[in-house]
C-alpha cells in the first residue's frame, strides 16, 4: 500500500511519502514508473495511499470544484470541501462508494493527509477530518511509521526538524513494510504566523 507521513515541529511542516508502486504482488520500485504520492492544491501538498488511480482521480476533481468551494486550511472547511467533491468523485469518476454492508455513510474510498500553512490534516473514508499537532501516518507502514517519529519525539528530542522527523517515519516504514520503498519523497512548508 504505501507509507505516508506529516509532521509539525516549531514553525514548519513535513509531509513524506516513499516511492513503491504495487500491483498485487508486482512491485514497481522508484526508477521504473514516475509516480508520486504528493501532489500540490494551491498552497497545499496532499498525500494518498491505496489506489494509485486516488492521485489523479482527486487532482482533478478538486481542480473541478466551483470557484470558492476549494477550503484546505481548517477542519470546518476540509470537510465541507469532501462533501462537495464526494458527488463528484461517484458522477464523473465512477467511484464505487460501498465498502462494507453496515457502513454507516458512502465511502470516499480514500485515506489522505494534508499538510499547509495551517497546520497537518487528514481525512479518512467517511470524510472525517482530523486536526494533528505533532505528527501522523496512513498505509501499510503507518504503524512502524508512528513508532519512529514517536520515539524520536520522546524525552531525548532527537528530532530537531519536522523533515527528520517525518524521513524517519517513512524510513521506518520502508524498512519494515513490504508495500513501501525508499527513496523517500519530502517537502515542507513554513506555518503561518500566529
Amino acid at each position: 500500500m504505501s507509507t505516508v507521513v506529516v509532521a509539525r515541529q516549531g514553525n514548519t511542516v513535513a509531509i513524506a511519502s516513499d516511492s513503491l508502486v504495487t500491483f498485487g504482488e508486482t512491485r514497481l520500485p522508484d526508477g521504473y514508473e514516475a509516480n508520486t504520492k504528493l501532489f500540490a492544491v494551491g498552497d497545499s501538498i496532499i498525500g494518498t495511499v491505496g489506489s494509485i488511480a486516488h492521485v489523479p482521480v482527486l487532482q482533478r476533481a478538486l481542480a473541478g470544484l466551483p470557484e470558492g468551494s476549494l477550503q484546505l486550511h481548517g477542519r470546518e472547511g476540509i470537510f465541507e470541501t469532501f462533501v462537495k467533491l464526494h458527488p463528484l468523485l461517484k458522477e464523473r469518476f465512477f467511484m464505487n462508494t460501498k465498502e462494507h454492508d453496515s457502513d454507516p455513510y458512502e465511502s470516499s474510498q480514500f485515506s489522505i493527509l494534508i499538510a499547509n500553512r495551517s497546520g497537518i490534516f487528514g481525512v479518512e473514508s467517511y470524510r472525517e477530518v482530523f486536526e494533528f499537532e505533532r505528527f501522523w501516518a496512513i498505509g501499510s507502514g503507518r504503524r512502524f511509521a508512528l513508532g519512529a517519529m514517536h520515539a524520536l519525539l520522546g524525552a531525548q528530542g532527537r528530532a530537531k526538524t519536522a523533515a527528520e522527523l517525518a524521513t524517519a517515519g517513512v524510513l521506518a516504514g520502508c524498512e519494515f513494510d513490504t508495500s513501501s520503498a525508499a527513496p523517500v519523497r519530502l517537502q515542507t512548508i513554513k506555518l503561518k504566523k500566529a
